[in-house]
C-alpha cells in the first residue's frame, strides 16, 4: 500500500465519494422516469429471457442506529401482513405486463428484516413470485437473515421456497460496540442462526461486517473477524460504516466522539483484510471476499463480476426489478425507483399502477461511463478495446480520459496501448478513481468518507 503521506495527498482521508453501485448514483436520479415508461420499459424484455428480481421489506423489530436503509420498527406482524398484501399487487402487475418465458436468474430479499416473516407469509410471498416468473436452471435465491428474527420453521419455509444463500450481518461482536450503534446481537445468538439455516439445507452463506464504528479497535475487529472466519462463510463483505446522520436521524444517536479518524479507519479495513486473505479468501474489488471456487471469485477471474445495489455479483442478467417501497430498477435503458414513503408505495399499488416516482433515462455518455466506473470497481484495469467496440468513442478520445485519470493521480495509474490499470497499491483509492469518471455534479449529493 502507499503511505499514509501519499493517501492523504490524493483525497484518501478527507473526500466524500459514492460507493457507485450504479451510475449515475441515485442522488442524479429525477422525475423524468414514471409508470408509463416503466411498462414500456418491461415489456421491451425479450421473451424467454432472464431477469433479477429484488424484493424490499421495509420493517424491522428495532431500528438499529446505524443503518441508513429506508426502514420502519413494528412491534406487531399486522403492518407487515398489509404490507405483503400490496407486495403480492405489484407482483400482479409485473405478471401483467412481463413477456412470456421470462425466468429468473437472481432473487433476493432485502430489508429491512425479510425474516420478520411468519412461515406461512414467506410460502405466500413465495407462491406469489413463482406466478410471475419461475427460477432458471442455476438461479440463486438469497435473503438478508437477523440472527435476532430467525428459527426452524421460518429457515424450513425459505428452504421450501427455493433460498439457496443466506446473507447474515453481523456488523461487529463487540458489546462495547454493539450498544453504541443500537444493535444487540450476542456470538452465540448469530452462531444459532448459522447452525440453524445450515440444517434446514441452505449450505451457502454470505455476512457483512463493519468497520469504522465508534470503539472500534485493532484487536476489537480482529477477534470479530476471527469469530466471524468460525462459520466458515463463502463470502464476506467488508463495508465502512458511512456516518450520514443527515440522510438517516437515527445516526444522531450514535456518539460521534467515539467514531474513529479516517486514518484509524484504514487501519481499522486492513487489519480485517489481511485477516481474511490469511484464511484463503479471495478479495472482490474493494470490499468482498470470496472463497476459492466462490461464483464472485470465478466471476472475477474471469472478467464477469459486476456490480449492481447489492454491491459485487455474479449475475450477467440485463434487468433488475426491484419491488417494494423504495426499491430501483436497472433497465438497459435507465433506472426507476419507487416512491420511499410506505404510505406513498401503498397507495399507488393499490390505484392499480407501479408505485414509481423518479429515475433516470440514459443519455449521452452515461452508459460508457458507467461502464468505466464498473470496470475499475470491479477489475482495477479498464480495457480500452472493449470500451471501442461496445461505444462511440473515438480512441483519442477515450485515450484522452486516460490520461487525465493518470494525471490526476500523479501518474501513478498505469496507461498503456490496452487500457487503463490501477496498480494494487492504489486500491484504497478506486471509489476516488472511478469519481474522475462520473461526470455530474457531485458537490451536493452527500456521500459517504472515500475510506
Amino acid at each position: 500500500m502507499m503511505d499514509r503521506t501519499q493517501l492523504s495527498r490524493l483525497g484518501l482521508f478527507d473526500a466524500r465519494v459514492p460507493r457507485y453501485t450504479s451510475y449515475p448514483t441515485a442522488p442524479q436520479f429525477g422525475g423524468g422516469v414514471d409508470a408509463g415508461r416503466l411498462v414500456r420499459w418491461i415489456e421491451a424484455i425479450p421473451e424467454g429471457g432472464q431477469i433479477s428480481l429484488y424484493l424490499h421489506i421495509p420493517f424491522c423489530r428495532r431500528l438499529c442506529w446505524f443503518c441508513a436503509c429506508r426502514t420502519q420498527g413494528t412491534a406487531t406482524a399486522s403492518p407487515v401482513a398489509a404490507y405483503l398484501e400490496t407486495l403480492k399487487a405489484e407482483l400482479a402487475l409485473l405478471r401483467r405486463h412481463l413477456p412470456r418465458g421470462v425466468t429468473l436468474s437472481r432473487m433476493h430479499w432485502g430489508g429491512g428484516t425479510p425474516t420478520l416473516l411468519t412461515p406461512e407469509m414467506i410460502r405466500d410471498l413465495a407462491g406469489a413470485v413463482q406466478e410471475v416468473a419461475a427460477f432458471a436452471p442455476g438461479a440463486e435465491f438469497s435473503v438478508e437473515i437477523d440472527p435476532n428474527e430467525i428459527d426452524r420453521a421460518r429457515a424450513e419455509a425459505l428452504q421450501a421456497a427455493g433460498m439457496t444463500r443466506a446473507s447474515i450481518g453481523v456488523q461487529d461482536f463487540d458489546p462495547e460496540v454493539q450498544g453504541a450503534i443500537g444493535r444487540s446481537q450476542s456470538f452465540e445468538v448469530t452462531h444459532r442462526a448459522v447452525e440453524m439455516v445450515r440444517d434446514a439445507g441452505i449450505a451457502s452463506l454470505n455476512a457483512d461486517i463493519l468497520y469504522g464504528l465508534p470503539h472500534q479497535s485493532r484487536a476489537r475487529i480482529t477477534e470479530t473477524v476471527q469469530k466471524l472466519l468460525s462459520f466458515a462463510p463463502d463470502r464476506v463483505a467488508l463495508y465502512g460504516y458511512a456516518h450520514v446522520p443527515w440522510v438517516a436521524r437515527r445516526q444522531q444517536m450514535i456518539p460521534t466522539e467515539a467514531l474513529p479518524g479516517p486514518e484509524a479507519r484504514l487501519d481499522l479495513d486492513e487489519t480485517a483484510r489481511r485477516l481474511f486473505l490469511w484464511d484463503g479468501y479471495r478479495q472482490i474489488g474493494i470490499d468482498h471476499f470470496a472463497r476459492p471456487g466462490d461464483g464472485l471469485e470465478i466471476a472475477q477471474r474471469t472478467g464477469k463480476l459486476r456490480r449492481n445495489f447489492q454491491g459485487y455479483t455474479d449475475d450477467t442478467a440485463p434487468v433488475l426489478v426491484g419491488l417494494g417501497a423504495s426499491a430501483i430498477s436497472r433497465f438497459p435503458l435507465g433506472y426507476a425507483q419507487n416512491a420511499p414513503a410506505t404510505s406513498a408505495y401503498v397507495a399507488a399499488v393499490r390505484a392499480g399502477k407501479f408505485p414509481v416516482t423518479r429515475g433516470h433515462v440514459f443519455a449521452g455518455e452515461d452508459r460508457m461511463r458507467a461502464r468505466l466506473i464498473e470496470a475499475v470497481m470491479c477489475d482495477l484495469r479498464i480495457d480500452a478495446a472493449e470500451i471501442l467496440s461496445a461505444f462511440d468513442v473515438t480512441e483519442t478520445e477515450l485515450f484522452a480520459l486516460f490520461r487525465s485519470a493518470a494525471a490526476a493521480f500523479e501518474g501513478k495509474l498505469l496507461v498503456s496501448d490496452a487500457g487503463l490499470a490501477v496498480p494494487e497499491e492504489m486500491r484504497p483509492l478506486v471509489r476516488l478513481i472511478a469519481r474522475h469518471f462520473d461526470a455530474y455534479d457531485l458537490s451536493r449529493a452527500g456521500h459517504s468518507a472515500a475510506i
